[in-house]
């Protein structure tokens, strides 16, 4: 976020540019009062995007930026973003497509100074049918007029709100770690002495494949179950069925193999993992959606996910008693749940919170159009959704743990409060998707149960949890910078805190709990993505800091 504002402070001029005489803008212009109307060229901006040569044009706005700032203007103009037309018209006319389009042509103007809403759409659509592909220069060079108008009222405006907004969770996020390092000095625990539970567990696991068929709602899930075994036939360390049983649920775009890795690690300590995949809102669906072959994922999803799993649930208990790789293999008592986004909220909703219809009219009013939390645009879908009391809890799942949620208004204070199991919330400083301090930091504050755990990783992104897509299953073109620091890390921690936060809750094994420590994280941590972790707190100080910075953060 903080490039963001390089680029908006940077003159606004790399917030979307212009294109070829009587095809497209030929100038960049925009009024700064009291000093009147400046403008810029797209030949200059197209000369020093292929060339880094700087004319005297451009001289005049470069000499006011350092070198990194127009390293970065230079790197942004020659991004090529890898989509389709069909992928950015299926996007541009969807709902959520529209909002984001509409708010980004108040600050993106025509010649004739009216929102630049269709003039976006249309040169997006263009320039990403363009041999040359969708760059910002390209971008330029299909959008109609004359002149293209930036709102340089609004952007300064947006530029002192994103300032602020980044103090703000700095603020928060400072907080956070300062009272982990305070609760970390009190242990005396050596934990160079204890099992490392980032490393593998003493079994190994067996695959099996199923797609389960819920006639009911026309859902067909594939579910990937891992089963604990013996590593070698004369490996001495065998498992006990029956094993307990670990659900994860995936985010949106993503699918089954996105936490692999994980499934495989609790597996290795003897916990049974089913992997499932939604298909109102995996890859496959989304990828059909972006080539026109399917509708864009809905409000539904927010019901059917948490069906999803109590269906799953269901049907591995039936199989259980009939299926002899199951049978007996399974214990029902002790089911946990994980989930990741879309699934962390999956995973709140099963562990009790309610959709919350008056936080939904409160946050998502459509006059509201200034917040900086993108996860909302995602949540306030939620709001189309008939009103009734939908049964989403299941009562099966005794322990869950969220990792960057979506949770604020679809459930908000109140149904967050009611959630009475073990929780874990995972936070990432840098998420800009499910913004830390709304999403999950003061979410952590809400819960009512005592037995609640926030971990914080510095410099993670909304992409460090989940595993390096394939070619075949990469949907969402994600620019690198916004998948941040290598991911091994925080694998690492979401390997070992989840190995410890089910020994200890799931399986009630209390020598597990001094994993759920400040100084364990503290002991584990890699930088640059440095892990802080708080357990049941209590520190009012936190608390005021965290609701202090709520009207900056998720200004409605």
């Amino acid at each position: 976020m903080k490039k963001l504002i390089k680029y908006l402070s940077f003159g606004l001029l790399s917030t979307l540019m212009t294109a070829t005489p009587g095809l497209g803008a030929e100038r960049i212009s925009f009024f700064y009062p009291p000093f009147g109307e400046f403008s810029l060229s797209v030949e200059s901006l197209e000369l020093f995007a292929k060339e880094g040569k700087i004319d005297s044009e451009l001289e005049f706005y470069a000499s006011r930026a350092n070198p990194q700032q127009l390293a970065q203007l230079r790197d942004l103009l020659q991004q090529r973003f890898n989509v389709t037309p069909t992928l950015v018209s299926q996007v541009t006319y969807s709902p959520i497509g529209q909002q984001v389009l509409q708010r980004l042509g108040e600050l993106v103007l025509t010649d004739s100074r009216r929102n630049g809403f269709y003039a976006l759409r249309g040169s997006l659509i263009l320039a990403a049918a363009d041999p040359k592909g969708l760059t910002v220069v390209n971008l330029l060079r299909k959008f109609p007029g004359e002149n293209l108008r930036l709102n340089f009222t609004e952007g300064l405006r947006i530029v002192s709100d994103l300032s602020e907004l980044l103090k703000k969770r700095d603020e928060v996020v400072g907080a956070v770690q300062k009272e982990a390092i305070t609760e970390a000095a009190n242990s005396t625990v050596d934990f160079s002495q204890q099992p490392d539970l980032r490393s593998p567990g003493k079994f190994g696991w067996d695959k099996k494949s199923l797609t389960l068929d819920d006639s009911s709602r026309d859902r067909r899930l594939p579910v990937d179950i891992y089963l604990p075994k013996a590593k070698s036939a004369t490996s001495g360390d065998t498992p006990s069925p029956p094993f307990p049983l670990v659900v994860i649920s995936h985010g949106i775009a993503s699918d089954r193999y996105a936490f692999v890795y994980l499934a495989e690690h609790l597996a290795s300590y003897g916990f049974a993992v089913a992997v499932l995949e939604h298909p109102g809102s995996n890859a496959e669906r989304v990828q059909q959606y972006f080539a026109g072959l399917a509708a864009a994922p809905d409000a539904k999803e927010f019901i059917n996910r948490p069906l999803d799993i109590k269906f799953l649930l269901n049907e591995l208990q039936r199989l259980e008693k009939s299926d002899a790789s199951l049978q007996g293999k399974l214990n029902f008592q002790q089911v946990g749940v994980i989930g990741h986004s879309f699934g962390g909220y999956t995973a709140l909703a099963l562990a009790g919170a309610k959709i919350n219809t008056n936080q939904l009219r409160q946050d998502c009013n459509p006059d509201n159009t200034s917040s900086f939390n993108l996860s909302l645009i995602l949540q306030c879908q939620a709001i189309e959704l008939p009103q009734t009391d939908y049964q989403l809890a299941d009562d099966r799942i005794k322990v869950a743990l969220a990792i960057n949620p979506i949770d604020s208004s679809i459930m908000g204070e109140s149904e967050i409060r009611k959630i009475k199991i073990p929780i874990m919330l995972v936070a990432g400083s840098q998420d800009i998707f499910a913004p830390p301090v709304s999403e999950q930091i003061r979410p952590f504050t809400w819960l009512a149960d005592s037995t609640k755990y926030l971990a914080l990783v510095e410099n993670a992104t909304h992409f460090s949890a989940i595993a390096e897509p394939t070619p075949e299953n990469d949907v969402l073109p994600v620019p690198p910078a916004l998948l941040g620091p290598n991911r091994a890390a925080f694998y690492s921690y979401i390997k070992a805190l989840s190995v410890a936060f089910l020994e200890t809750h799931l399986l009630k094994r209390p020598e597990y709990a001094s994993y759920l420590q400040p100084s364990y994280a503290k002991f584990i941590s890699q930088a640059p993505l440095n892990l802080s972790f708080l357990q049941s707190q209590s520190n009012e100080k936190l608390i005021q800091v965290v609701n202090d910075s709520i009207p900056q953060l998720a200004k409605p």
